[in-house]
């Protein structure tokens, strides 16, 4: 049955529930899967103290700091050019294409010995602005071709080829002509974005087979059309981490290169790699930040990420909107960057929880979270008076105390809820106090009244003796 309470000296039972202090269940309202309280549903009020979890997947990011006006516009980039190659499938040094089959590739300057065969694990662990790349594999199978490694170079390196308008040299992995006294044959050239931070660094064993051998081997060179390997440029890199929906953390780089300056104002332009995208592709977006000739941040282009998470068990892909707007473009000594909030956050256990003015009983995760877990109900009537006590400071509605009207603290002419506090005594205790006094006075004086009688009838008894 249900009844009314005014005694708030609350306390969780074994199962989590809210109870009276006689043990009776607290009901109030409680909450959908996205913790919001459900209004006009009353249930009983629990507080998984220590069991319930939680995690928040990452909606947006905050960056701020001041790109610095004064630096170089980004240039050159990185040019790192292979051996040069040739196709033995034709008997004669023809020009290797894309759709080249990896086992026909050979050394033009040793063309008995295939550079690749089936089953080969190729091993690539580059560079990129001073930072070693996560290490990417590729295994060659028997219809693997160049245009399958040119790929796979592109996307474990984040080398970018979706900008609009495409930059001069173009970025990628491709396959250039060279002209020799022995016949045409090709090399397999890289080229990386613009900006220092996004220089391309390849070892003589960056690139190997899981026996150590190199396949390949790239230096700093030029490209068929005369640009020199010269990465340089403003530019400035921050990395973050972000949650997918399981609170798994992932790792995303951030680098901002000055693309684009003149008297109206800057264009920069981000682009943001992740390690953890499960597409194999470092790269999950790239934008514009547009400044006006003050430094005022006027617009941002393409600012939401996505990260894939195929097969992970969370929600793919996750989108990450970026926020630039504190942005600044001012001149400065060098470029600032740097991630100031982010909406994520990684697995939490409920460790406490207090109750607000409205009833609303908030938790407080170990992952800084803090969630609505429900919300107390209270209840007023037409006639207080009119209620029928039922012991253990419990009642319930009587005639004439009028129908309850349930709803949540401060609604309908309902009070406040004070968490941690209890309402003062209406009993005027200067008045009990004197009563007491009183009463403890005549105690003493009817038992000074029943002794002097018991002594006048013990002396009686003795004189009759």
């Amino acid at each position: 049955s249900q009844a009314f309470t005014r005694d708030g000296s609350f306390d969780l039972n074994s199962a989590h529930q809210l109870v009276t202090s006689s043990g009776e269940m607290v009901q109030g309202f409680g909450v959908d899967s996205n913790f919001n309280v459900i209004p006009g549903v009353l249930t009983n009020v629990v507080v998984p103290l220590g069991s319930s979890t939680t995690a928040e997947a990452t909606q947006s990011v905050t960056l701020e700091g001041n790109l610095n006006a004064s630096g170089d516009v980004a240039a050159g980039v990185s040019i790192l050019n292979s051996q040069a190659l040739t196709d033995v499938s034709t008997g004669s040094p023809a020009l290797p294409t894309t759709a080249s089959l990896l086992t026909d590739v050979v050394d033009a300057a040793d063309t008995a010995t295939p550079l690749f065969s089936t089953g080969q694990v190729l091993n690539l662990a580059g560079k990129k602005g001073g930072r070693t790349l996560p290490d990417a594999s590729f295994t060659v199978t028997g219809s693997s071709t160049l245009q399958d490694l040119s790929d796979f170079f592109k996307n474990s390196l984040g080398l970018n080829d979706t900008l609009s308008p495409a930059p001069t040299p173009p970025p990628g992995a491709t396959l250039e002509t060279l002209a020799t006294d022995a016949g045409t044959t090709a090399r397999f050239t890289v080229t990386g974005n613009g900006g220092k931070d996004n220089e391309i660094t390849l070892s003589s064993t960056s690139f190997s087979t899981s026996g150590g051998a190199s396949p390949l081997q790239f230096a700093d060179g030029e490209n068929a059309a005369g640009d020199v390997s010269d990465p340089s440029g403003e530019s400035i890199r921050t990395s973050m981490v972000v949650y997918d929906s399981l609170g798994t953390p992932l790792t995303v780089n951030v680098t901002a290169v000055y693309e684009q300056s003149s008297d109206a104002g800057n264009v920069w332009r981000y682009y943001a790699e992740s390690p953890d995208d499960t597409d194999k592709n470092l790269i999950v977006g790239t934008g514009t930040l547009t400044y006006d000739n003050t430094g005022k941040l006027l617009n941002t282009s393409n600012t939401d990420i996505q990260i894939t998470r195929t097969n992970t068990g969370a929600k793919t892909p996750l989108t990450v909107s970026l926020d630039f707007s504190k942005m600044t473009g001012f001149t400065d000594t060098n470029s600032q960057l740097a991630v100031t909030k982010q909406d994520g956050s990684p697995i939490g256990t409920l460790q406490d929880f207090s109750v607000g003015a409205d009833g609303t009983i908030t938790g407080a995760y170990t992952n800084g979270l803090n969630r609505a877990l429900g919300r107390l109900a209270v209840a007023t009537f037409t006639n207080p008076e009119g209620l029928v006590d039922k012991g253990s400071n419990n009642y319930v509605a009587g005639p004439s105390s009028g129908v309850p009207i349930i709803d949540a603290p401060l609604s309908l002419g309902a009070g406040a809820v004070r968490s941690g506090s209890l309402e003062l005594s209406n009993v005027d205790l200067s008045v009990e106090f004197t009563n007491l006094i009183i009463a403890s006075t005549g105690f003493t004086a009817a038992s000074r009244v029943i002794s002097t009688s018991n002594q006048l009838i013990t002396e009686l008894l003795n004189t009759s003796r």
